[in-house]
């Protein structure tokens, strides 16, 4: 077994454009004669490896503390792709999903719920709908948005108004592709939007389902 942290370091984390970058505080330090060291921080809901909630694109969607936490955290297939991902790309990678996981006995879970595509791949409104029409829990990618940069909001109305998790912003150059078990658990931000989170894969099978 051996655990992949696929979370990007909080400051100098990649920043969607636009958007503003995690700043630290410093209140105080042992060295300037405190009790302690006490760091306080600044930051968008958005920035680094986080998770968008509904409520991000659609203002009647919940918020990510009304989320439920099975989506984030269970098996889950890691994909490679470059580029635009089309429908018929999109229906390869849940197949293979189903296929990895047959092959491995664990027909049964539900790994080709929550998708993870790394490289630099760019999910189309086609690939969206079709992810959507399978009633996926989540979805990753290495981009810091999903869908097109310049113009994500078809996308995700898309997937978020089928309460797809978008998990954006993850790192998974040493991860190759296969069955894991994916826990993006993201901080309980009452209300919000979306939220950072320290995502992490382990490879093997666990004792256990979610």
């Amino acid at each position: 077994m051996k655990i992949f942290d696929i979370s990007q370091e909080v400051f100098e984390c990649a920043v969607y454009p636009g958007d503003p970058s995690p700043e630290r505080i410093i209140m105080s330090r042992i060295c300037d004669g405190a009790v302690c060291n006490l760091t306080a921080l600044k930051m968008c809901a958005h920035n680094g490896t986080h998770v968008d909630a509904p409520y991000h694109f659609l203002n009647q969607g919940k918020a990510i503390d009304q989320v439920s936490l099975n989506r984030f955290i269970g098996y889950a297939y890691v994909a490679a792709h470059e580029g635009d991902l089309s429908a018929a790309d999109a229906e390869e990678i849940l197949n293979q999903a189903r296929l990895a996981s047959v092959s491995l006995g664990i027909a049964d879970c539900d790994c080709f719920s929550r998708i993870l595509v790394k490289g630099k791949a760019v999910v189309t409104e086609a690939a969206a709908r079709v992810f959507a029409d399978h009633g996926i829990l989540l979805f990753g990618n290495e981009s810091q948005t999903v869908g097109p940069e310049a113009a994500p909001m078809a996308v995700h109305l898309i997937m978020l108004g089928h309460e797809i998790v978008l998990l954006e912003g993850i790192r998974l150059s040493a991860v190759e592709t296969g069955v894991y078990f994916l826990n993006a658990a993201p901080l309980n931000l009452g209300g919000s939007d979306g939220a950072p989170c320290r995502a992490w894969l382990i490879s093997g099978i666990p004792a256990f389902h979610v």
